[in-house]
């Protein structure tokens, strides 16, 4: 594989709303949850992005977040494992960027309540808008998605969601298809009037496993904000992304 292509897959993978089929599968753990801040949650996502071609001008991309979930003692006494609520968005992008070269997509989001377990779901279904900005220029990949969830229906003994989910990333990606990145993942709780804000920073490089293109990954995230129950300190994230290019 030329390390031209490699570089420019890389590319490609900082931006969320890129025309490449992908798989993410990215694994988290994160620990200091719960009541007596002794559990520790173990999550892998499962994040398919699927492109599609709508007209010469442009696309339509779904992004869906599938979490696998093992957690113990966030209930204390007591562990769950299966799947958690599924996350659905699909944007709107036009192909080619702005005069300015910033990229955008929009579209709405959903929350659909798959949980296997009390303890792993909302019980809520939700709907909301979803956007996208960003810019990529000599190797820099920089701007935010943001989106908001409110539920409408599902289990009435369960709270209601309003929360607002807000991600602003930058990341460098060089000749070798080395990618540096780092984000937040903060979601504010209308409800609560609470922000969860993790603090994410990553190394990523695009490779090749016989005839698979891939991507391997892993970095730290920090915790700067946390609701009640919510993780604290420090955690961990490894990703490895199949790539399925035209």
């Amino acid at each position: 594989m030329a390390q031209e292509g490699s570089a420019d897959l890389a590319k490609q993978l900082a931006n969320p709303i890129a025309a490449l089929v992908s798989v993410p599968l990215q694994l988290n753990y994160d620990d200091h949850i719960g009541p007596k801040d002794d559990g520790e949650r173990w999550t892998l996502n499962v994040q398919p992005v699927i492109p599609v071609e709508l007209n010469p001008e442009w696309n339509l991309i779904s992004r869906t977040i599938v979490p696998l979930i093992s957690q113990d003692d966030i209930v204390p006494g007591d562990s769950q494992s299966g799947l958690g609520d599924v996350v659905q968005s699909v944007f709107f992008s036009p192909k080619a960027p702005t005069q300015s070269g910033w990229i955008w997509g929009v579209g709405p989001v959903a929350l659909l309540p798959t949980g296997t377990d009390d303890a792993l779901t909302a019980d809520k279904w939700g709907v909301g808008p979803t956007a996208v900005a960003l810019k990529q220029d000599r190797g820099w990949t920089y701007g935010g998605l943001v989106n908001h969830i409110s539920s409408f229906a599902g289990d009435d003994d369960r709270a209601d969601i309003s929360a607002s989910f807000v991600q602003p990333f930058i990341s460098f990606t060089t000749p070798e298809a080395i990618t540096y990145s780092l984000n937040t993942e903060s979601t504010y709780d209308w409800k609560g009037n609470q922000w969860s804000v993790p603090v994410n920073a990553s190394v990523s490089k695009v490779t090749k496993v016989g005839t698979q293109l891939l991507s391997v990954g892993g970095g730290v995230r920090y915790w700067a904000e946390s609701t009640a129950g919510s993780p604290e300190g420090w955690g961990f994230r490894a990703t490895i992304t199949l790539l399925y290019p035209k």
